[in-house]
């Protein structure tokens, strides 16, 4: 089915890299990744997004640190961080400083157990150059998955048990079982192919349906649980980079795009979507960290 109600617009910005969103503590924060800046999105179409922090360094996505309003776990610059209420920002841990090429941190999401897991890319895209990570509720951060180009997502099931990630570059959507204990994946399966455009940031729902949004078509899918297409959703921008499923009810799918790499974007181009659909979202999982991680843990 393809979505035929026209998105609102969210916000005067036009992002040149708008991705990781999500729905914590009654609102929705994202990043414009390349310029460093955490955001809180605007409400309506005629105000600018808030600004929550820069870095100086590019910010893929953050976390919210459960019992520690303010601070935020981040995938930045060439590893993980911590973000305080001031903007203030520790680094836990740099794995991608020693990179034969130039590499940043891109998409990320806390797990319902607790845990932060953030990708890794080259900025020139070099084929397989990517990881991915998984930061313990302990602050010891694992390389868990290599050989990636652009992994996106992760997104996980609502317990923990599923891991769907993105290989962006090969159009290719994979889901692993995940040890609930050891946070430690199995072998994947093949969830999606995608013929045209790349599968970007990923979010699940309450039936566990699986939304991504599609880089280069102007589109976001949502999948069934046995990998089909359910619904296709058009939308103004060509692209889509991050969504996540908000709002009072959880049934607004919330999508950011980009404007970069087009050399002339269109209005909405890099704008913030809103879309009511049927099924809700959970707000965003937390990381849960036995210690309050930071300045101490810097290698």
């Amino acid at each position: 089915m393809t979505g035929t109600v026209p998105p609102a617009v969210l916000g005067t910005d036009r992002l040149e890299l708008g991705e990781g969103i999500r729905w914590t503590d009654g609102r929705a924060v994202l990043t414009d990744i390349l310029s460093g800046r955490l955001l809180a999105a605007s409400d309506g179409p005629a105000d600018p997004h808030r600004l929550i922090a820069q870095l100086p360094c590019p910010l893929g996505a953050v976390a919210p640190v459960e019992g520690h309003p303010g601070h935020w776990v981040a995938a930045a610059g060439t590893g993980i961080c911590r973000i305080d209420p001031s903007g203030g920002v520790d680094w836990i841990a740099r794995p991608e400083d020693d990179a034969p090429m130039a590499i940043r941190m891109n998409d990320g999401v806390a797990d319902p157990h607790g845990r932060f897991w953030a990708g890794s890319m080259a900025y020139d895209t070099t084929e397989d150059a990517g990881s991915l990570y998984r930061l313990d509720r302990d602050g010891r951060l694992t390389r868990v998955l290599r050989d990636i180009t652009i992994p996106n997502g992760p997104a996980f099931s609502a317990d923990g048990a599923v891991m769907y990630l993105a290989d962006s570059a090969r159009g290719i959507i994979r889901r692993y079982p995940v040890d609930p204990a050891s946070g430690d994946p199995g072998t994947p399966e093949t969830f999606a192919t995608l013929a045209d455009g790349s599968p970007d940031g990923m979010t699940t729902d309450s039936e566990g349906g699986l939304w991504t949004a599609v880089w280069g078509t102007g589109q976001v899918h949502r999948y069934l649980p046995d990998g089909s297409l359910d619904r296709i959703v058009d939308l103004p921008a060509g692209q889509p980079a991050g969504l996540c499923l908000g709002g009072p009810d959880g049934r607004t799918l919330l999508v950011t795009s980009a404007h970069i790499g087009l050399s002339v974007p269109g209005p909405l181009d890099g704008a913030v979507f809103a879309i009511r659909v049927d099924v809700p979202g959970t707000p965003a999982a937390p990381y849960r960290p036995t210690r309050l991680p930071g300045r101490a843990d810097t290698p």
